[in-house]
């Protein structure tokens, strides 16, 4: 008799382990075909960060009913928010047993990036990695050194102070304060700012669609500005934003000599008010290198708003991207950009076509191509190699001890056009003609937004290249 009672015993330890664990909360399966009415929401990990940040985020609430098939879907979107903040390496969303056994909790787990960073700063002059390898003889007199310093959530309430001093080609000292929200209902944020740098040896003209430099040893050139930005998030992917700035900049009697449509006429001072709005919808699922959703931007300034400014311009800005998964592994991506500016007279300072920042058909980044108006249009299919997170228990620092990594061989095929009303200016080649180029690469994603590329491009001129690019957004 021994063994039955023996028996019997284990199972009714088991039970009440059982009925304890549910009652501890503890995670249980969710059928499809269920209904659930959401209980408490709680967080851990915030340490620092208000819990209000993160609930701004979050679509799902307390009292919200679900079913059993949409719940884990409602509740990725929203990870994915909280991740988009750039306040968190990793963010959890599970659910759990409410104690009154009716209703479903959800606990949401983050981990919090390390928020003060002081960085050295050591980087290129140039307006990419290729432009110095290949037009610039890699010269290391190129270079900007200083500092960089960023204290993020600095009330935990999502706000960042920025502070750069940086020497060496183009020495220049910035000061920024942003809070995304300064009202309770978390809708609307403000930022200021100012700047200031000066340029010893700089590009003074382009020519033949190559930016044309003059060497000095004397500053041929400063500039101040600062600004205040107001912003409106009245829904989780839309963004308004209007930003009122004031810039003064001065060059050298040389500078307005050698190209007087520097800063137009022969001057040698340009001050004036900006404004501009915007207004942005981002529905990505990673902001960095995104997979999955679309963005759209728009955006109109005028710039000069006293009759006592030196310029009177004005231009509107648009794009559109969209992310499509194809299946497990396969993505593509396509996009638009466009930009239109009046009068066509325009300073050479602010004639912006393609050849900056982002906006450039690849195969073209040695080029700068100026223009009042261009078009550019941006096509990618990426395969992904793998996706791994690594936990490193024997980092002391929690921050840095969950690393991301992932890689993508990709290719792609883009177009551009640049309407440029006087090519006389410039010499220019590539304005008013179509632009094409495609490649093929690999891209490889870490923490802490940094995104590493490395692509064989091939342009309409045939010239056939490899290039690299590294980018970080903090």
């Amino acid at each position: 008799m021994r063994k039955p009672l023996r028996s019997i015993h284990y199972l009714l330890v088991l039970l009440i382990l059982s009925l304890a664990g549910k009652a501890a909360g503890q995670v249980i399966p969710i059928r499809p075909d269920s209904s659930l009415i959401i209980g408490d929401i709680s967080i851990e990990g915030n340490n620092k960060t208000r819990a209000g940040i993160i609930y701004r985020e979050m679509a799902v609430k307390s009292g919200d009913t679900l079913t059993g098939a949409t719940i884990h879907n409602v509740l990725e979107i929203d990870r994915r928010k909280i991740i988009n903040t750039n306040l968190f390496v990793t963010a959890e969303l599970l659910t759990k047993t409410n104690p009154d056994s009716v209703r479903t909790d959800i606990r949401v787990i983050v981990k919090e990036r390390w928020y003060f960073i002081i960085l050295p700063v050591f980087q290129l002059a140039d307006r990419n990695f290729n432009e110095w390898w290949y037009d610039r003889n890699r010269d290391l007199k190129r270079t900007i050194y200083g500092v960089y310093l960023s204290y993020g959530n600095v009330t935990g309430r999502a706000d960042k102070l920025r502070f750069i001093a940086e020497f060496g080609f183009i020495p220049k000292f910035e000061v920024a304060y942003s809070l995304p929200y300064i009202d309770k209902a978390q809708k609307t944020g403000i930022t200021i700012g100012s700047s200031y740098s000066t340029n010893k040896t700089m590009a003074f003209r382009t020519w033949n669609d190559k930016l044309d430099y003059l060497s000095s040893e004397v500053i041929n050139k400063e500039r101040f500005y600062s600004y205040v930005t107001l912003t409106r998030r009245n829904k989780y992917y839309t963004f308004h934003s209007v930003d009122l700035r004031y810039s003064y900049g001065k060059i050298a009697d040389t500078i307005a000599v050698m190209n007087p449509n520097y800063l137009l006429n022969g001057r040698t001072v340009q001050k004036y008010f900006q404004l501009t709005y915007s207004f942005s919808y981002d529905k990505r699922d990673n902001t960095q290198y995104p997979l999955l959703g679309q963005s759209g931007a728009v955006q109109f300034s005028k710039i000069g708003l006293l009759p006592s400014d030196n310029i009177d311009q004005a231009y509107f800005y648009g794009s559109f991207r969209k992310y499509l998964p194809i299946s497990k592994r396969w993505y593509a991506n396509t996009g638009i950009r466009t930009r239109l500016s009046i009068p066509k007279r325009q300073p050479y300072l602010q004639t912006i076509g393609l050849g900056y920042r982002n906006d450039l058909v690849r195969g073209y980044e040695l080029y700068v191509v100026d223009g009042q108006d261009y078009a550019l249009f941006k096509n990618e299919i990426k395969y992904r190699l793998f996706s791994i997170q690594k936990h490193f228990s024997w980092i002391p620092v929690k921050q840095f001890n969950t690393i991301p990594l992932a890689a993508y061989i990709n290719t792609f095929a883009d177009a551009g056009y640049v309407w440029n009303n006087y090519p006389e200016f410039s010499n220019t080649k590539l304005g008013n003609s179509l632009l094409y180029g495609a490649g093929t690469g690999v891209d490889f994603v870490s923490f802490y937004n940094i995104v590493a590329r490395f692509n064989f491009n091939i342009n309409a001129q045939g010239d056939r290249r490899f290039f690299f690019n590294i980018a970080r957004e903090f």
